[in-house]
């Protein structure tokens, strides 16, 4: 008997899924049973990179998740409607979906895995996180038997082909966004990509399967890159760093909150010993670590059409495994079918995050002033006041006729900096204080 897919969506990562299902030589002998049903489309006249009869398109997507044949749903059109929508529905007809729709998850988890649980109907989304590295399904199955402390990775392709490209040239922020544009890096609008709202999607999800909690994707502190300038990628190197946007889920470790979360999102100076420093391109790279496990990294391409529908199509297969031992015909008391709890989200607790003042961690700073003596010291002083301890002050020359002085504290409550960065900003002598970026230890996965 063949599992009939309903494909919602033939764009980039549609067709690569399709271009699977269709040729099932020498991959797992159980995509020779899944068959393409139906294709939801746009445009029944837009040109396919992939050839599917005529008959199998259509433009009612409603069509499609209401069909009584159709046991599986693959959503990838992305976005948060229609996708939002169709996916319940499919759930309301107890069909079984896969998606790559980070956002909508993010957004809307609770919703639809509630509506999940309750239909005894799973919903899998490997593909929605880090393209075709698999991640998702080792937190849920792997790693389960962990205590994880701390995941840690670089989660957007484009923002770390930006800044890789800084790195390596000296170039600009808005030169180097215009070239990932015209080489299909970056969205006309990279909104989501450069102020970091796409990995703050991403590191909600694996943070809720990390530590088995809701989050609420409102609380994760979110800072994007459009800030960071070619200066700042020079004295980074300078002092042993190079610059990544980080996407960051560990226990708060405060005791007198022990089930207290950290999730957030920042650009970071990265030792050059740490191993996600040498994460370069569109490449992507997470860092676990659990006990008893240890430390442990995926790595890989963060998107496209191959590595995204190899996700989507790995889902597809661990659905259809269980239809076809028949593991889905065990039921609750109730009726509903029992669900494998390995692989169902079943969570229904929101986490404690950490509010960011709270967080304890080093920091760069770079400060413009006007070059009279004693500012240094006053600006030590000032630090002093607020508790911020200071590794080095350094003055790098001249810019514009301004002293350019670089300030690497030690670990300081964030709050306290922030306070401290207030005063200085209201100095006569300083003009600008243009960057502020926390640093990461030398040590595996800890921003302290």
């Amino acid at each position: 008997m063949a599992f009939k897919i309903g494909l919602l969506g033939l764009g980039t990562v549609g067709a690569g899924t399709a271009e699977i299902l269709l040729n099932p030589a020498q991959r797992h002998p159980l995509l020779q049973e899944l068959e393409i049903h139906r294709v939801g489309v746009r445009s029944l006249d837009k040109p396919r990179a992939v050839s599917l009869p005529a008959d199998r398109l259509t433009t009612d997507l409603e069509s499609i998740v209401t069909d009584p044949q159709i046991d599986i749903v693959v959503e990838v059109m992305g976005g948060l409607e229609p996708a939002r929508s169709l996916m319940l529905k499919a759930i309301a007809q107890g069909k079984h979906v896969v998606t790559a729709n980070k956002a909508a998850i993010a957004r809307f988890g609770a919703e639809i895995f509630t509506a999940a649980n309750q239909a005894g109907v799973y919903v899998l989304l490997e593909a929605a996180v880090a393209g075709g590295i698999p991640v998702i399904e080792p937190l849920k199955q792997s790693l389960c038997a962990n205590r994880i402390h701390t995941l840690i990775g670089i989660i957007n392709g484009t923002t770390n082909y930006i800044l890789t490209r800084m790195q390596a040239e000296g170039s600009s922020f808005d030169d180097v966004l215009a070239d990932a544009q015209q080489l299909g890096y970056a969205e006309a609008d990279p909104t989501a990509d450069v102020d970091g709202l796409d990995a703050a999607d991403k590191i909600a999800i694996l943070a809720s399967l990390a530590f088995g909690k809701r989050i609420n994707l409102e609380e994760v502190h979110c800072e994007g890159i459009r800030q960071i300038t070619a200066a700042d990628i020079t004295y980074a190197e300078r002092l042993g760093f190079v610059i990544k946007l980080l996407a960051t889920a560990k226990r708060d470790g405060d005791s007198a909150f022990p089930d207290r979360l950290q999730v957030r999102v920042h650009p970071t100076l990265v030792p050059k010993t740490h191993p996600l420093t040498n994460v370069n391109g569109v490449y992507n790279a997470v860092l676990i670590e659990g006990d008893p496990v240890g430390q442990v990294m995926f790595y890989g391409p963060g998107a496209g059409s191959g590595p995204t529908a190899s996700a989507v199509v790995a889902d597809i297969l661990n659905i259809a495994a269980i239809l076809k031992v028949g593991r889905g015909s065990a039921v609750h008391a109730d009726g509903r079918p029992l669900l494998d709890p390995l692989l169902a989200c079943s969570h229904q607790d929101y986490a404690a995050i950490a509010p960011i003042d709270d967080l304890t961690t080093r920091f760069y700073a770079r400060v413009l002033t006007q070059d009279f003596p004693g500012v240094i010291g006053r600006l030590g002083t000032t630090f002093g006041n607020h508790e911020v301890s200071l590794e080095s002050v350094v003055q790098i020359g001249l810019r514009e006729h301004q002293a350019e002085i670089v300030v690497i504290t030690h670990c300081v409550k964030e709050g306290n900096f922030r306070k401290a960065l207030e005063e200085i900003r209201s100095f006569d002598a300083v003009s600008n204080v243009p960057s502020v970026l926390r640093v990461l230890s030398g040590g595996f996965g800890d921003l302290a």
